[in-house]
């Protein structure tokens, strides 16, 4: 039996799986191919809605997912990855393992880059994964429960990209729910001039104006020197007293993309061709934030869900395809749109590579909602025919619009 191996249960990998069981049962083959998922965790991560308030639903066991479409699954770290021998080199709850494949799908994504700053690595949470998150809602919750302290009521969140801005607007709802009350001050660092830099002008004031409205202070134009327990050293200076720093400060694709040969952009993501293939490295397909793909002839994918799901679906379907001698399909999309939350204040949506804002406020949070709560959520009810056909190698139409009422 042949052997297809998904390194990853993130949105690339879970689709990447999902999509190649889908091929296999198309061309009958399932007693010929072994579907294996390896992830350190046993769950699927809705990470994007790791800043929210309520994490009640981010995490969805793998097996709901995973068993009724035939495709066995383990638990594991990824140590090393040899192409040359096609092995993968696990450590596991049973010790070291060696994992031999046919065809291998990497869809191990990205982590949050960090830096050698010192007091980081102690002092410093984030929301990069479900457990992260976690920690940091625990912590909320522990100050909430303790009396008043320098810097209890105080949160820094550092970076103020996409993720960094989705966290501190929803922070007022957060700190509440902690029972964190009075006065609280939310700020938002970044080396950058601008809030939002790699948002875009046209963006920034509506940025500017919800994060203005939800009390959020900003310091722009400085780097964090080093954390401690007790606060923030900033290069401008100041000294932040806070017992909650934030790290939301850029991404970096999985260090185990450097175990294959050939070129990788200055994010540390193989590139790869329109069937998901790895240059120059036979039997390997990426998929999601560790690869990189020209979706529409000019742009590369950028680090999202979405572009990872239907990298995902594309590779699962060709990885089959490829062991199997039939066509592979080329993934292409013509559309971009990006939705950011801004808590109580609503969200921005915009369209195209130039991000021209479409919607502010309630209507884009609507539009954010059905994302994130609806449209990047796989079938939940069990069912092999509904997760195979959420899984077809399709790109789908871009979200709905709603008007402002």
């Amino acid at each position: 039996m042949a052997r297809i191996v998904v390194l990853g249960a993130g949105f690339a990998g879970l689709w990447a799986a999902i999509g190649a069981a889908r091929k296999r049962a198309e061309i009958g083959a399932d007693r010929d191919i072994e579907i294996h998922v390896v992830d350190r965790n046993p769950y699927h991560n809705i990470r994007v809605r790791n800043y929210e308030v309520d994490l009640s639903e981010v995490a969805l066991p793998l097996p709901q997912l995973l068993d009724p479409i035939g495709v066995t699954h383990g638990i594991g770290e990824v140590e090393a990855i040899d192409p040359l021998r096609r092995e993968i080199s696990l450590v596991t709850s049973g010790g070291e393992e060696t994992l031999a494949y046919d065809r291998l799908v990497l869809a191990l994504g990205s982590e949050v880059l960090r830096p050698d700053i010192l007091g980081l690595s102690e002092h410093a949470f984030d929301v990069d994964t479900y457990a992260a998150a976690l920690r940091l809602e625990d912590h909320l919750a522990s100050l909430g429960r303790s009396a008043p302290s320098p810097g209890r009521s105080t949160v820094v969140v550092v970076g103020a990209g996409f993720t960094g801005i989705e966290v501190a607007a929803e922070m007022p709802r957060k700190l509440a729910r902690a029972g964190i009350t009075g006065s609280r001050r939310i700020i938002l660092v970044d080396p950058n001039a601008a809030v939002g830099a790699s948002i875009g002008a046209q963006a920034r004031p509506a940025i500017e104006t919800a994060l203005a409205s939800l009390d959020v202070e900003m310091r722009l134009g400085v780097r964090v020197v080093s954390i401690e327990a007790a606060g923030i050293h900033l290069s401008s200076g100041e000294f932040i007293p806070t017992q909650t720093v934030i790290w939301c400060a850029g991404m970096r694709a999985s260090r185990l993309a450097e175990n294959f040969p050939g070129a990788r952009d200055r994010l540390g993501r193989l590139l790869v061709d329109p069937f998901m293939r790895v240059a120059d490295v036979g039997g390997v397909f990426a998929a999601g934030d560790v690869a990189s793909s020209v979706i529409d002839g000019l742009h590369p994918t950028v680090m999202s869900c979405q572009f990872a799901r239907p990298m995902g679906r594309f590779a699962g379907h060709n990885v089959v395809a490829d062991l199997a001698g039939l066509p592979m399909l080329p993934l292409r999309i013509d559309w971009y749109v990006t939705v950011l939350d801004l808590g109580g204040w609503g969200a921005l949506y915009t369209e195209g590579w130039d991000r021209e804002v479409r919607s502010t406020g309630a209507a884009a949070k609507a539009t954010k909602e059905t994302i994130n709560r609806r449209r990047i959520y796989p079938p939940r009810d069990g069912s092999k025919d509904d997760l195979f056909a959420a899984a077809a190698p399709i790109v789908q139409a871009p979200p709905p619009t709603y008007r402002a009422r």
